[in-house]
């Protein structure tokens, strides 16, 4: 491969910036320093895996995460794995500055964060050590905000955090609205850990009580105590309830900061935790900055992802077809390579470490789908459309799942396997039945195997694929990209579907398949996120837009929708003042110009 693999400027500006290692003179040469560090981890077979895993990254068909790209085989001192859940933040002065340099330290070597500040006791409790006054979980996310802006201003890789807070806390209303003011908390992102016990409330609205374990408030002092599971305690604690809100009320304010600014997202959290595959040794309650990996304290994110349009044969033709068996095939290899990069990685901390290896948790996922659908033929919101995605999604996990069974023959199931307890997890359970009885006979070499991540730099490398499982977001846009100097240079882009159609097909009217967001409904965003969700074992990362003028009590029941379907998140944008402009569309494209979120 050489750089013609290129279509356009910002992709060979992306590989050439983000991706090329000293002397490279093509991503081919990428291509084969990545392949070569990743399969020197198999010994006497290294040769025989290099062939197979440079096979496997050529044409883009196989995308591993960005940190494995820049970092696999260079001399660099960094984690190729791109984000990280931290370990509870302590309620104390030295357990959250603890928990800030361990997240200094993660970041400086180019992994994301994420954390759930739960456990730092409400705004005005009393701190019995000092006599001082508690000043709540939102002004210390201020201090990590102002340490990720620092380390930026270093050269580190762009900083990306994930902030969480149960939606029974004291102080939820406040996280709610933290990021209401241009650039407030601009590091984060922002998701309330939404419980069952919470919905059911909303549904019934019931008063709905914040609280917080008894033990950060003074002997003596009354209150209605109620028992509750808090964030990192093995079972349920004591805990005061310092008043009650209405639950509809609460639900509607959450709604609508994510209305006015586009957050806090919404994790369902105890459907994270039933179909968590470790339910039986773990409980969750963060996830990496994209939401595609919900972790346990110190867990990391291993990413890649299966290009589907390298997959599509004869596409804009009656013969197109999506080649399942490639792909299946190309799954199983790239179980093996994100394996093997659990053992070929550095840590910036001994307890990622141990998680990554204790559960050798992987996230294979898809790209490209929405580009892929069009060559087939397909709208995006088609039944037809959201059947060939579930097939294609489907094929994957039950390839991967297999790969990873075979992986335990060879080098041994995870360590923390325990054969009972893990066929007996919901999401187990669900695989058809040979695969369950190869899991019971041979074990599994990986705990989790598929996440779909948002890929949004990996798929513009790729000549500007429609990102993840999101719709094409305009046929042709405009992109503005910062360079190390703080300039800003403008690229045009067309969507590599629409490109691909162009080449080949120039004069002729473009098939209806070519849909793009502006022309889809919420309900078709779920829907494909929830036909998906059954065959992805960790999570997936899917933002749905909403044109600006759309009507509020309509977009409060795109959440009542999601929880409806058992999404285990949801995470809209609507064009607004807060958030300003990353993207828009070309005036051949469309008339208005939109935005869109990048992060998520």
């Amino acid at each position: 491969m050489s750089e013609d693999s290129f279509l356009n400027p910002l992709s060979r500006h992306i590989w050439a910036q983000k991706y090329r290692y000293a002397e490279e003179r093509d991503i081919g040469e990428s291509w084969r320093r990545v392949a070569a560090a990743v399969a020197g981890v198999e010994g006497a077979a290294a040769s025989h895996w290099r062939k197979r895993f440079e096979a496997l990254l050529q044409e883009f068909r196989f995308l591993p995460g960005g940190r494995i790209l820049a970092g696999a085989g260079t001399e660099h001192r960094v984690t190729l794995f791109n984000c990280f859940v931290m370990g509870p933040v302590e309620d104390s002065m030295d357990g959250i500055f603890q928990a800030l340099k361990e997240g200094a330290l993660t970041m400086q070597q180019g992994g994301g964060v994420g954390y759930d500040f739960s456990a730092l006791r409400p705004r005005g409790t009393p701190a019995r050590e000092s006599g001082t006054t508690a000043s709540g979980p939102v002004s210390f996310m201020r201090i990590w905000d102002t340490m990720c802006t620092t380390l930026l201003s270093t050269g580190t890789r762009r900083g990306a955090m994930m902030a969480t807070l149960r939606c029974d806390h004291p102080d939820i209303e406040e996280f709610i609205a933290a990021k209401s003011e241009p650039g407030a908390l601009a590091c984060f992102n922002l998701s309330v850990l939404v419980s069952d016990r919470f919905m059911q409330a909303v549904e019934a609205d019931e008063p709905w009580p914040l609280l917080f374990p008894l033990s950060a408030f003074d002997e003596g002092e009354e209150g209605e105590i109620v028992h509750r599971r808090w964030s990192h305690t093995a079972e349920p604690v004591p805990c005061r309830v310092v008043k009650r809100v209405g639950a509809r009320d609460l639900w509607r304010k959450l709604v609508r900061a994510a209305w006015d600014h586009a957050e806090p997202g919404v994790l369902f959290i105890d459907r994270i935790n039933h179909w968590n595959n470790l339910g039986y040794r773990e409980r969750i309650s963060a996830t990496n900055p994209c939401g595609e990996i919900p972790l346990p304290p110190y867990g990391a994110c291993d990413l890649g992802s299966l290009n589907l349009t390298a997959f599509v044969r004869q596409p804009f033709t009656d013969r197109a077809a999506l080649d399942l068996s490639a792909l299946e095939e190309a799954a199983r290899e790239a179980v093996r390579f994100m394996d093997d990069v659990i053992d070929l990685s550095r840590f910036p901390l001994e307890a990622q470490r141990h998680q990554a290896r204790g559960s050798r948790r992987i996230g294979l996922g898809i790209t490209g789908l929405a580009d892929a659908l069009v060559m087939l033929g397909l709208r995006y919101d088609s039944e037809a459309g959201v059947a060939q995605a579930e097939a294609a999604m489907a094929a994957i996990s039950h390839a991967a799942y297999s790969a990873s069974i075979e992986l335990a023959r060879e080098k041994g199931a995870f360590p923390w396997f325990d054969r009972n307890a893990y066929l007996e997890r919901p999401f187990v359970r669900s695989l058809p039945a040979e695969i369950r009885r190869e899991i019971a006979r041979h074990g599994i070499r990986n705990s989790h195997l598929n996440a779909i991540a948002p890929t949004g730099t990996i798929s513009l490398l790729a000549n500007n694929l429609s990102s993840g499982i999101e719709p094409i977001f305009s046929l042709r846009q405009k992109r503005q990209v910062t360079g190390p100097d703080g300039s800003r240079t403008p690229f045009e882009l067309e969507d590599f579907a629409w490109h691909l159609w162009r080449k080949n097909h120039a004069g002729e009217t473009p098939p209806d398949a070519f849909v793009t967001t502006e022309r889809l409904q919420p309900e078709d965003h779920l829907r494909m996120q929830a036909a998906l969700q059954r065959h992805v074992d960790n999570a997936i990362s899917k933002t749905i837009n909403i044109p600006a003028d759309y009507p509020f009590d309509d977009f409060l029941a795109i959440y009542a929708r999601a929880w409806e379907l058992g999404l285990k998140g949801c995470t809209t944008f609507r064009p607004n003042p807060v958030t300003g402009a990353v993207l828009e569309r070309s005036a051949t494209a469309a008339p208005c110009c939109r935005v869109e979120d990048e992060i998520r």
